[in-house]
């Protein structure tokens, strides 16, 4: 059997299971590479940002601790790399939501930061690393849109709140700790799930590539176009392109 042929096959098998799932039993779990077919690059494909030369590592300077030592070398990197408004929801977005409301899938969790799942039109997004989408004052509180936020940079780059505090978007660093609550309703949707297919990622980032152990489902899928560490788990992995397994 050709590889054509064999992903083809096994593509199948994947809507099979994705037909005959129970009600709200699906969950998606979703990595940089769902967003690529968007035009955003991932990060560790040979075309990733980790491959791009900068003066200094991606993972350094999106860190916690860079973030408040330098946040205008921070900012420059942020808005120029992290940020893609033009960005349109690709197939793979579109069937997640379209499962939804279909009544199949019950979650989708995710490391991606776009807000793309949203503008799809899915509902239930469990965002593990926040949203550039949602900014907010160090010093009062005060919430800003990412368009908000890019207005208020100042001739140094870095955006500020009428009250003089760093605005800071609502994403996690490198070194900072993920949202307990978005952590726990993952583990709670992921536990509860008869189905669940991991896409677009290497599966290399923790906490969050931890949560395919509270998996207890039926079948465990993984689409992925370079194997991940978790294959040896999944009853099915697919090389191919995140859209054009789920369309």
């Amino acid at each position: 059997m050709s590889n054509a042929a064999e992903t083809a096959e096994k593509i199948a098998t994947l809507q099979r299971w994705i037909e005959e799932c129970r009600p709200h039993r699906m969950v998606f779990f979703g990595g940089a590479g769902v967003s690529t077919e968007s035009g955003i690059p991932d990060f560790r494909s040979p075309d990733g940002l980790y491959a791009q030369k900068y003066k200094l590592p991606p993972e350094q300077i999106i860190s916690g601790g860079f973030f408040h030592r330098d946040p205008q070398t921070f900012f420059e990197y942020y808005c120029d790399k992290m940020i893609a408004l033009e960005a349109k929801p690709n197939r793979a977005h579109l069937r997640l939501a379209q499962l939804e409301a279909e009544g199949t899938l019950s979650a989708v969790v995710t490391q991606n930061i776009d807000g793309l799942h949203q503008a799809a039109g899915s509902k239930n997004v469990l965002e593990l690393h926040g949203s550039v989408h949602r900014n907010f004052c160090m010093k009062c509180g005060e919430f800003f849109d990412v368009h908000q936020m890019l207005a208020a940079r100042g001739e140094d780059g870095v955006p500020r709140c009428s009250c003089g505090g760093i605005i800071k978007p609502d994403v996690v660093l490198y070194d900072e700790t993920l949202d307990e609550n978005v952590l726990m309703g993952s583990v709670t949707a992921i536990t509860n799930a008869d189905l669940m297919v991991i896409a677009g990622t290497s599966l290399a980032v923790y906490p969050a590539a931890g949560l395919i152990n509270y998996f207890r489902g039926n079948h465990l899928v993984i689409v992925n176009l370079s194997p991940t560490p978790a294959d040896h788990q999944a009853d099915l992995c697919i090389s191919a392109k995140v859209g054009t397994a789920l369309a």
